[in-house]
């Protein structure tokens, strides 16, 4: 990692000013009593204590809805939409920059998706270190996981004291920090005080999974009765792949008023009903059951397969936010004890 660099707390607004009148500027905001990550408007809305948001800022470069283009019934010609700035997605934890990193694998598969990619190579991501995981985080089970990792950040931000340590981890985010006339070179003491608050804060993890074997031996499970058993409460809501920050579902519709029009895509789950279902009225995931399973699959068999690598980052948002309280740590065990 290359030389550190640290921010006086109280030139925080300032410094979040120099980076807005340049870029288009995302952290997280309270909105209601909900902190999420929205373009911001205002420095003093900006949240910096928290553990995490409740919805992913995912939605930085692959947005809940966007236009993909506008067009009017009876003409040929359509209207694509203005190409997107540069932007700072400030404060994202590296559970949350991990996650990016995973699915851009997947929007790179066989041809670069250009809406998702023009947000995305635009997008300079400064990650905000967590030093007090919550309850159910497990970053550490994966390879390149932890409350500190640098996986698929830009800059690595740390809170101290009176200060912020930011460390450039890329060429983007060495060139971000020398355009900002605030930061100063941070002491060695400094330095070893933020490594000392990331060991720490990787031992206050209260759970792990070992996912030795899963990946090889889902697939054997295929007519397991875990699946009937860990489904049996879900109520089918789509919590857990909403607020997960590596689900990258989406369903494409078109939205016409009058004779204007819109193609646009948006978020969609594959714990929907509909999701799967065929013009036929066919449904290959009939039940929870066999949508609870795909999902399981999916992300610790499926995506492993193709990408090689497990497309979860251990945030615990879907532990955290099921009304039902279901655990994925829980189904692993159980998948553990079945292989």
């Amino acid at each position: 990692m290359m030389e550190g660099m640290k921010l006086q707390k109280e030139k925080l607004n300032d410094f979040l000013d120099g980076l807005r009148k340049e870029k288009y500027l995302f952290a997280p905001q309270k909105e209601g009593e909900s902190l999420q990550f929205s373009p911001v408007s205002e420095e003093s809305q900006v949240e910096l204590d928290f553990q995490n948001t409740i919805i992913p800022p995912k939605n930085a470069v692959f947005p809940q809805t966007e236009t993909l283009f506008t067009y009017q019934i009876g003409k040929l010609d359509i209207e694509l939409p203005e190409e997107d700035r540069e932007r700072v997605v400030l404060g994202i934890r590296p559970c949350d920059a991990r996650a990016m990193e995973i699915i851009d694998r997947l929007f790179s598969w066989d041809e670069d998706d250009p809406y998702y990619f023009d947000k995305r190579n635009k997008a300079a991501l400064i990650g905000l270190a967590c030093l007090e995981p919550c309850i159910n985080c497990f970053c550490t089970s994966f390879e390149d996981g932890g409350p500190a990792s640098t996986a698929g950040l830009d800059v690595l931000m740390t809170a101290a004291e009176d200060i912020f340590i930011l460390q450039p981890v890329t060429e983007k985010g060495e060139q971000l920090l020398s355009e900002q006339d605030l930061l100063e070179t941070a002491s060695d003491d400094e330095m070893k005080t933020v490594e000392k608050s990331h060991a720490e804060a990787a031992e206050k993890l209260q759970r792990k999974i070992d996912t030795e074997g899963i990946p090889q031996g889902l697939p054997g499970l295929w007519e397991s009765p875990l699946w009937e058993k860990v489904s049996g409460s879900c109520l089918g809501c789509g919590i857990c792949t909403y607020l997960c920050p590596t689900c990258h579902c989406f369903d494409i519709q078109d939205e016409v008023e009058g004779f204007d029009g819109r193609r646009c895509r948006m978020w969609d789950s594959c714990m929907f009903g509909e999701y799967t279902l065929h013009a036929s009225g066919h449904n290959p995931r009939p039940t929870r059951r066999e949508r609870t399973r795909n999902r399981i699959n999916h992300k610790y068999a499926y995506f492993v397969d193709k990408f090689d690598v497990i497309a979860c980052v251990g945030c615990g948002r879907c532990i955290n936010y099921c009304p039902v309280n279901i655990d994925i740590l829980n189904i692993l065990a159980q998948v553990k004890e079945e292989l």
